[in-house]
C-alpha cells in the first residue's frame, strides 16, 4: 500500500524518482507525485496513475538533484489531486510523503487550527507535516528535532520522507509499522518502500526499524536516531535480488510470469532444505527453536487473505504428519480479541510481503504472552522477519502481481517441510512413509510443469464461462483451502463473485444458488474422500450446474460427469494442493484479461497491506 521512492546525490533526480515509482506501481495505488528541489521546492502531483503524473511533467521545471515521490493507496479522503502526496508545509519550505494512519490526526489537526493553520485535504499526512514545521518555528529547533518531537506526539503508523528548501542536500526519514529501507551508494542515497527502485542502482541498503529517524546528508553522511533521542550505527546489508526479476520477461503481464516461475519458485524454496538423496529435512531458520516446537502445546498460525490459505493447508499437513493441534486465525480477527496464548504455544505468522500490519501487530500481542514466535515470509529484512524469534523465507522472488500466485505455493511447500521435519523429530510418522513423502515432495516442481501444460486448455475453458456473475469452488480435505483460493484469485482480478466452499457444505445453503447458469469449480483428485466429492457433483448436476472439475490424471468417474475436467500429474494427498493450485490460477487470469481487467493491478487492492 502506497509507495515511496526519494533520491539525493549529483544525478538529476526526476528520472530516478519516475522509474521508482513505475517499480512500486505494483502496490496499488490511485495518485501519485513528487516534489524535486533546485533553489525552490516544486510539487507535482495528480490523481490516477504514474503515466499521467509524467504527461503532467512534460515541459515543466523538473531539475534538481534532490527529490521525493509517492503512490498513495487512499485512506483518509477520497482520491484526487488535492489529497495525492506530497504536501507542502505552511510556508512551503518542507514537503513530505507518508505511507500509514495517523490515529490522532484529528486531535492535533483541531490545536493547529487553532493556532492558524488552514487545510486543504482531508489527510492526516498534511497535518504532520504543518505540525513538525510549527514545532520547528516554534520551538526554534533544527528540522531532525522538529521531526522526532512530533513523532513522538503521532499515535499510529508511518513510514515518512521530508525534504527542505533549507537543507538542499539532505533528506530526513522515519518510520514505525511501514517499511522503509535506505540504499547507500557512491555519492547518493535512496529511500523507498522496499528495494525495487533501489536495486538497480545499489545492492547496499539499510533497513530503519521501528521508531527511528534517519538524517541523510551529502555533507555528513547517513546518521539515525530514535524518536527518544537514542543513536544507531546504520547496519548495511546487501540485497538479494536481481533486476530481471522485476521485469516482465516477455509475459504480458507479472502475474502470468510468476504462475509460470513456479516450478522454479517451488525448488528454490526446498532447495538446501529437502534432500531426498540423502532422506533429510532441514529447515536452518528454525534450528535454535526446534526443541520448543517439538515439545508445543498447539500451533496457532496467524495470517491474511492468501497466506490464510496457506496457513489453513499447514494446518492439516501438521496435524496429520506432526499430530500436533493446530488453530488458524485470521491476524486482523486475532488481534482484537482477547486469545488464550501462553508461552507453550508456538504461532506461525505468515506473509509475503514480511510487513502485513494485522499480522504484525498479532505477533505482539502473541510475544507479550510470552509464546514462540516463527515467521513465514518472502521479503528478506522485511518487518515480520525481524519481529519474529526464528523464521524461513520462502525464497520465491520478488512477487509484483498484486494476487498472489507463486507466493502461496512456497507458502505451502515450507509448511509441507516444516510438517516432515517436526514429524520425524516427533517420531509421528514411520521412516518408511517419511522417504517416500520427500521423494514425492521432490518430484513436485517436475509435476507443477506439466501442469502448466494445460493453460490452452483452460483458456477454452475461460472463454466459455468470461461472462457468468458467480462462481462455485468446492472442495473436501487438502482441498478445501485450495477452493478458498481460486475462489479468492477470480474476485481479485476479474471481479466475479466467487464463493469457496468445503464440498460437504454445499447442501447446507450454496445449494440453493445451483441452476444452468452457475459454474461450479471442483477439486476431484482421486485421494481421501473422492467417494464422497463425486456425490457432491452428482447433485450440481441435478439441478444443470455447470462443473468444472479439477481431476487427477487416467480419471474416468469424474471426466465423464464433469462437462470440463483439467486433469493434473498423480501425487500424494497432502502435495495435491501445490498441483490443484496451478489451474485455478490460469482459468483466473485467463476469465481477467478476456474481460479486458488489470490482472496486475486489479481495483482497490494493494499488494503490501500496511494499514488497517
Amino acid at each position: 500500500m502506497c509507495g515511496i521512492v526519494a533520491y539525493v546525490g549529483k544525478k538529476e533526480a526526476y528520472p530516478i524518482l519516475l522509474k521508482g515509482l513505475y517499480r512500486l506501481e505494483y502496490r496499488g495505488y490511485d495518485s501519485a507525485g513528487m516534489a524535486l528541489l533546485d533553489n525552490n521546492l516544486k510539487l507535482y502531483k495528480n490523481r490516477g496513475k504514474v503515466s499521467e503524473l509524467e504527461l503532467q511533467t512534460q515541459g515543466k521545471d523538473i531539475k534538481g538533484s534532490i527529490g521525493i515521490a509517492h503512490t498513495r493507496w487512499a485512506t483518509h479522503g477520497e482520491p484526487n489531486d488535492v489529497n495525492a502526496h506530497p504536501f507542502f508545509s505552511k510556508t512551503h519550505k518542507l514537503a513530505m510523503i507518508h505511507n500509514g494512519i495517523i490515529e490522532n490526526y484529528v486531535i492535533l489537526k483541531e490545536e493547529l487550527i487553532a493556532r492558524g493553520y488552514e487545510f486543504s485535504s482531508n489527510t492526516d499526512t498534511e497535518v504532520l507535516v504543518h505540525l513538525i514545521e510549527d514545532i520547528q518555528l516554534k520551538e526554534n529547533v533544527a528540522l531532525e528535532e522538529a521531526v522526532r518531537i512530533a513523532l513522538n506526539q503521532v499515535i499510529g503508523a508511518y513510514a515518512i520522507v521530508i525534504i527542505s528548501e533549507n537543507h538542499p542536500d539532505m533528506l530526513i526519514a522515519a518510520r514505525k509499522s511501514s517499511p522503509l529501507v535506505i540504499g547507500v551508494g557512491e555519492g547518493e542515497y535512496f529511500v523507498a518502500s522496499d528495494a525495487t527502485p533501489i536495486v538497480e542502482y545499489t545492492k547496499n541498503v539499510v533497513y530503519l526499524n521501528d521508531e527511528e529517524v534517519a538524517v541523510i546528508s551529502l555533507s555528513t553522511g547517513l546518521k539515525i536516531r530514535t524518536i527518544k533521542n537514542k543513536e544507531k550505527t546504520p547496519y548495511i546489508e546487501q540485497l538479494e535480488i536481481n533486476l530481471s526479476a522485476l521485469e516482465k520477461g516477455g509475459f504480458p503481464h507479472f502475474m502470468l510470469k510468476e504462475i509460470y516461475e513456479q516450478p522454479r519458485s517451488i525448488k528454490d524454496t526446498m532447495r538446501g532444505r529437502l534432500n531426498a538423496n540423502k532422506e533429510i529435512v532441514s529447515l536452518g531458520g528454525i534450528f535454535d527453536f526446534k526443541k520448543k516446537m517439538i515439545n508445543a502445546n498447539r500451533f496457532v498460525i496467524v495470517a491474511c487473505g492468501t497466506s490464510w490459505h496457506a496457513g489453513l493447508v499447514g494446518e492439516y499437513l501438521i496435524e496429520e504428519l506432526a499430530r500436533i493441534p493446530v488453530e488458524v486465525e485470521y491476524a486482523s480477527e486475532f488481534r482484537y480479541r482477547t486469545p488464550i496464548i501462553n508461552e507453550n504455544d508456538v504461532v506461525i505468522a505468515i506473509s509475503q510481503s514480511g510487513e502485513t500490519a494485522d499480522t504484525l501487530a498479532a505477533i505482539e500481542l502473541a510475544k507479550s504472552k510470552g509464546a514462540t514466535i516463527i515467521g513465514i515470509c518472502n521479503v528478506v529484512g522485511s518487518s515480520i522477519a525481524r519481529a519474529t524469534h526464528a523464521g524461513t523465507y520462502t525464497h520465491a522472488g520478488p512477487e509484483i502481481g498484486v494476487a498472489s500466485t507463486k507466493a502461496f505455493t512456497s507458502q505451502v511447500a515450507i509448511l509441507t517441510l516444516m510438517a516432515l521435519s517436526l514429524a520425524q523429530e516427533r517420531g509421528t510418522i514411520s521412516q518408511s512413509d517419511f522417504f517416500r513423502l520427500i521423494h514425492q515432495l521432490e518430484e513436485i516442481p517436475e509435476k507443477v510443469e506439466r501442469t502448466l501444460l494445460l493453460n490452452d486448455k483452460i483458456v477454452e475453458i475461460a472463454k466459455v464461462f468470461k461472462d457468468k456473475a458467480n462462481f462455485l469452488y468446492l472442495g473436501r480435505g487438502y482441498n478445501f483451502p485450495v477452493a478458498l483460493e481460486g475462489a479468492l484469485k477470480l474476485k481479485e482480478i476479474s471481479y466475479i463473485h466467487a464463493e469457496g466452499y468445503p464440498a460437504a457444505e454445499m447442501k447446507h445453503g450454496p445449494i440453493a444458488l445451483i441452476d444452468e447458469e452457475m459454474p461450479v469449480v471442483i477439486i476431484a483428485t482421486n485421494k481421501g474422500t473422492y467417494d464422497k466429492v463425486v456425490s457432491n457433483i452428482q447433485e450440481v448436476k441435478a439441478r444443470k450446474g455447470k462443473i468444472i472439475a479439477i481431476v487427477t490424471e487416467g480419471d474416468v468417474t469424474v471426466k465423464n460427469l464433469a462437462d470440463y475436467a483439467i486433469e493434473i500429474p498423480e501425487t500424494e494427498e497432502m502435495f495435491v494442493p501445490l498441483l490443484a493450485t496451478i489451474p485455478l490460477q490460469l482459468l483466473a487470469y485467463h476469465i481477467a484479461v478476456m474481460r479486458g481487467c488489470n490482472v496486475d493491478q486489479p481495483r482497490n487492492l494493494a499488494k503490501s497491506v500496511t494499514v488497517e
